[in-house]
Order: C-alpha cells, then sequence, then structure tokens
C-alpha cells in the first residue's frame, strides 16, 4: 500500500469493478439506505441489483463482515453495528482494517466510504491510515507506476448531501498529515536521526512559509536546555529543539504544541532487552503526530497563534552518555537526578513545555509523546491517555478522539498524591518513580507538568500515545 496516491472526491464518478475494483464499506443500516441508482454505476454489468441486495442481507457483522460481489474485484463490508461509549460512532479503527483486507488490487481503485455527516471525518482518517508511505521492500523500489485510490464519501442520514470543495480539502489536508507521520514514525533511524527529522520540519515550513527557529547540540547547552542536551549528547547526531510559529493577525490566544521526537530509545545507559527496543524509531510518534497535525491545521487557515515545538534526540549509548546518578539543570531551572535514562520523554518535555511558557508566551500547551510502557496497560492500545489540569479540556479531549477516530481516555490528575515519587535527597526531584505500581503514566506526565508550575494559571494537557502508536503503523 505505500505507492498509493489517496484522492477524496464528492463523486468518484461511475466505472465498472473490472477497470476500478470497488470496495464499499459503511454500518449495514446505512449502506441500506444507499439505493441502487446511487451505486450502480459503480458496479454494473457484471452486479445486478439482485446481487447487491442479496449481498446486504447476507451481510452479518461480527464485529465486521464482508461479501465479494464480483470474484476479487467489488467487495461490499460491513462495520459494526454498535459502538460502546468510549468508542468513536465511525468505528474508525475497524474502518482501517476493513479497508486493509478487503480493498481488491488494482492500480486504480475506488473506496465508497457510507456514513453519516458527523463520521467523515474519522472515516476518512482512518481510511488514510490504511495506506502507510514508508517500504523499503525491493518489489516496491521497481514499481514505478504510482497506484490511485479514489475515496467517495456517501452521506446518509439526516444531513446527507454532496460534501463541498471546502470539506475535501480538509479531508485531503488531514490524510496528508496523518499519511507523513506514519511515514516517519515507520523511518528507521539510519534514515530518520535527527539531521533528517529537522529536515522534514524545513519542508512543511517551506511549504507553510515559515522558517523554523532551531537551537541545536552545544547551544542547547549554553541556553540551559539541559533535559534535550543530556538525552542526546551521546549520539552522532545532535539533539535540537525545533519550534514553527503560526502568528496570524487577529489571534487572541497563544496556542504551543510540544512534541516528543526521539528518534531512537536504546534506554542510554539504562539499556532495553533485545525484545522491547525493536520498534523504538516510533519513539518520535508525538513530534510526527505534531508536525503532520500542524501542516493540516495552518492549511485548513486556523486563525490563532499556534507553535510546533519539536524535542529531538536521539537516547544513544556511548562515552558521554548520562549516567544513572547524574544531575541535569533543566530549562525550567530545576535540577533532576538521573536514577533511569530510560526515562527520557519526560525530560526533553518538560525543556519544550517550559520554552513554550516562557518564550512563546503561551497560555494552552498541548506535550504528545510515546511516554510510558505503562500506558497501554492504563488504557489500552486504541486510547491515548491523557491528563490535564483543566477538566472542560479533559471532556473535550476524549470528545475530539471520538470525533477524529484518534481515541483518547483519562489519567489520574493527582499531584498531591503522586509527584513524591519523584522526591530526591541530592536535587529538586528524580526523573524516574520510586513505586513503579502507583499510577505510573500519571506520575511521568506530572514530572513534565512539574516544570511549569502546578500552579501555572494556564492549561496544561498532556497525551501519551504509547501504545497507539505501534497500534496505527506498519
Amino acid at each position: 500500500m505505500a505507492n498509493v496516491s489517496l484522492e477524496y472526491a464528492a463523486s468518484a464518478g461511475d466505472s465498472e469493478p473490472q477497470s476500478r475494483p470497488v470496495l464499499i464499506i459503511g454500518q449495514q443500516t446505512n449502506l441500506q439506505k444507499v439505493g441502487w441508482s446511487q451505486i450502480k454505476g459503480k458496479l454494473q454489468p457484471v452486479v445486478t441489483k439482485e446481487i447487491w441486495q442479496a449481498a446486504l442481507s447476507a451481510l452479518n457483522p461480527n464485529p465486521t463482515d464482508s461479501c465479494p460481489l464480483y470474484l476479487n474485484q467489488a467487495v461490499v463490508a460491513a462495520l459494526p453495528s454498535r459502538v460502546s461509549r468510549h468508542n468513536s460512532q465511525s468505528s474508525a479503527h475497524f474502518v482501517s482494517r476493513l479497508v486493509r483486507s478487503c480493498l481488491p488490487g488494482g492500480n486504480n481503485r475506488c473506496i465508497v466510504m457510507v456514513c453519516e455527516r458527523s463520521e467523515v471525518f474519522s472515516s476518512s482518517c482512518a481510511i488514510a491510515r490504511a495506506f502507510p508511505i514508508f517500504s523499503r521492500r525491493s518489489t516496491s523500489s521497481r514499481r514505478a507506476e504510482k497506484k490511485r485510490v479514489t475515496v467517495e464519501i456517501m452521506i446518509v442520514g439526516q444531513e446527507s448531501g454532496s460534501l463541498g470543495v471546502a470539506e475535501l480539502e480538509c479531508l485531503s489536508n488531514a490524510a496528508h498529515g496523518v499519511r507523513m507521520a506514519a511515514r516517519i514514525v515507520d523511518t528507521p533511524c539510519n534514515e530518520m536521526n535527527t539531521d533528517h527529522f529537522l529536515d522534514e520540519i524545513k519542508a512543511v515550513g517551506a511549504e507553510l512559509g515559515i522558517t523554523p527557529v532551531i537551537i541545536r547540540g552545544e547551544e542547547l547547552k549554553q541556553k540551559g536546555f539541559g533535559g534535550i542536551y543530556g538525552v542526546g549528547k551521546a549520539a552522532e547526531h545532535p539533539p535540537a529543539l525545533a519550534v514553527l510559529s503560526h502568528k496570524p493577525d487577529g489571534a487572541t490566544q497563544t496556542i504551543a504544541w510540544v512534541g516528543k521526537g526521539i528518534v531512537y530509545d536504546t534506554g542510554g545507559l539504562s539499556i532495553k532487552g533485545k525484545t522491547t527496543m525493536p520498534g523504538m524509531k516510533r519513539d518520535c510518534g508525538g513530534a510526527a503526530a505534531i508536525l503532520g497535525a500542524f501542516s493540516a491545521t495552518i492549511k485548513q487557515g486556523f486563525k490563532d497563534n499556534l507553535h510546533a515545538v519539536f524535542c529531538l534526540a536521539e537516547n544513544s549509548v556511548g562515552p558521554t552518555a548520562t549516567r544513572p546518578d547524574d544531575i541535569h539543570t533543566l530549562y525550567s531551572g530545576k535540577t533532576v537526578e538521573i536514577n533511569n535514562t530510560d526515562a527520557e520523554g519526560r525530560l526533553v518535555l518538560a525543556d519544550g513545555v517550559v520554552y513554550a511558557s516562557k518564550d512563546l508566551s503561551a497560555d494552552i500547551i498541548l506535550d504528545m509523546a510515546t511516554l510510558t510502557g505503562a500506558q497501554g496497560i492504563s488504557t489500552g492500545k486504541y486510547h491515548a491517555a491523557v491528563m490535564t489540569n483543566n477538566e472542560q479540556w479533559e471532556v473535550a479531549c476524549v470528545r475530539a478522539g471520538r470525533s477524529s477516530g484518534d481515541l483518547a481516555h483519562p489519567l489520574v490528575y493527582c499531584p498531591e498524591l503522586h509527584f513524591s515519587e519523584f522526591t530526591s535527597a541530592m536535587a529538586d526531584m528524580k526523573n524516574s518513580v520510586a513505586d513503579r505500581e502507583n499510577a505510573q503514566s500519571s506520575c511521568a506526565g506530572l514530572f513534565i507538568g512539574s516544570h511549569l508550575g502546578f500552579d501555572w494559571p494556564g492549561v496544561w494537557v498532556h497525551v501519551d500515545i504509547a501504545s497507539p502508536v505501534h497500534a496505527v503503523s506498519n
């Protein structure tokens, strides 16, 4: 699926399945609302009205089901009939699965997504997730021809009607951001080190007319970024803090998104084992997601100040690597005694969020990271863990997760009970908890928030995507 051009259209036009294979997907009740006159142009002459209706009647989703309509060139697939209150109404994760498993082969294919208007965005993003870009398979490199998939959104229900040009552009921008983020996290560190990640940031900046601010290597140390510098100083490619800033006229608030960009995490001197280190090319997932989201958001004409802050480093092993027992001074001025070099993401993010507050004057700061293995235990493989100092934003994040298909669920926010886990006799705090069985993911987030200060008057949101970054990638 790597060599695929994805196009969203109000109408994909008519075409026989032999010349353009087609997948029609939706909840069974929504599929039954589609009139034969609306769909026949993509199925005739090889699929008749009777075959179409018989296929719809035969579908028995549990949780999903599919039925071939004509050989392997036309398929209809049904999503779950019901979802729980902690899932997206679009069943976004099942959309991705069905596209991967049921879409017929070919160089020119069509997907017809049948859904209600409220499910359009999440369904479209879910389709984009099914088409990762990165591949180093030798067969893939020999194929010069670009494959094309056209996605037609067919809206049913009370707000039926075709999508407009602006709506289709929004879907296209979001899909581009989704696939960019997936490509970055799928790319191994020999091709996506900190130099390469900076190139990605510069490319997005050039497309948007923004020149990034970059603080790199020894300059990080000189300016007091002890977290980013301490984590990345042993690597061949220097660590960096990079910022893309969108500052339109008339902005009324300033928002900063801060991403953990650990391009590879060996664990440092607290080194990971042979079974837990593979996959750590994806430890830059927070920064990758923010780069994709920033690109899509600015293209849509965002009206307020928006800064994307990228905390880039490779947590490597070498003569200059941070040792357990070392003490670093972070950008907040607080000192941190290192008791686990594999708890590095919180160190780089602490520098990032404080920069967003002090240097960018952000009043809303969201950090996103593949932060803790415990996140998967806390909220699972499909729900990001959200922790925030603001209850309204907690509710909003969960709602946004359902709307987008990137599901989220709250973590406990209780610094008065949990922050004591970081007590140090030598410094302001340690970087890893004393008791790993005491709300570990919440504690990791609190470490970041403590550098802003628990009495900081702005809105701070922490999003841990440690497990979801693997669930949606190659």
